[in-house]
């Protein structure tokens, strides 16, 4: 069987950065495509960052039982992990990282409690965060504060996962993910 090794944070505290880096500096790392009912960012390639869906389609998917782990994180933008994806990975036995939500964070971890570690990133503070949600240039005031409001419960939640990591000194937050992931991954069962 696989593992898997799942990262969750508040928008705008790294999590994708540092699971970049991460899918760079550990070969062995394959990455878990989420489906998403949001509108996609320039920077951003269907099937490559995410499985761009309509809210419709999303729907679909939910009513026929398709995700592990599914949420509508603001209203109207839905997230999701389907569960063909990540059952093929884990009978390949591929080392599978999850850029997921919190709470889909904690439900894949609750599905798979033996084969997941779950790390969560988090902020310096809310100030950092919300300067960092500003710098990204693509999102409204009003957008941001509904994430910064967010923020506040899913940091409430840090205690729930494996490792928490403060993602103060980015290049610092890098090598201690690369740290606790390696050393899981090199874990025998």
């Amino acid at each position: 069987m696989g593992k898997l090794i799942v990262i969750s944070a508040p928008s705008g505290a790294g999590k994708t950065s540092i699971v970049h880096y991460l899918l760079e500096e550990i070969p062995q790392l394959f990455f878990s495509i989420s489906a998403c009912s949001r509108k996609k960012r320039k920077n951003e390639t269907n099937g490559q960052d995410y499985h761009f869906l309509d809210i419709n389609e999303f729907k679909d998917k939910i009513n026929e039982n398709a995700f592990l782990e599914w949420e509508e994180v603001y209203s109207g933008q839905f997230y999701g992990t389907l569960k063909s994806d990540v059952e093929r990975l884990m009978k390949e036995n591929k080392k599978i990282i999850f850029d997921v939500d919190v709470i889909g964070g904690l439900n894949i971890k609750k599905e798979y409690s033996k084969e997941c570690l779950a790390v969560f990133i988090m902020p310096p503070s809310i100030e950092v965060l919300k300067d960092r949600l500003n710098q990204r240039g693509s999102e409204s005031k009003e957008t941001i504060q509904i994430r910064l409001n967010k923020a506040a419960d899913e940091i409430s939640k840090r205690k729930n996962f494996d490792h928490i990591i403060i993602n103060d000194d980015f290049n610092i937050a890098c090598h201690e993910a690369k740290e606790v992931i390696t050393k899981f991954i090199q874990q025998v069962k």
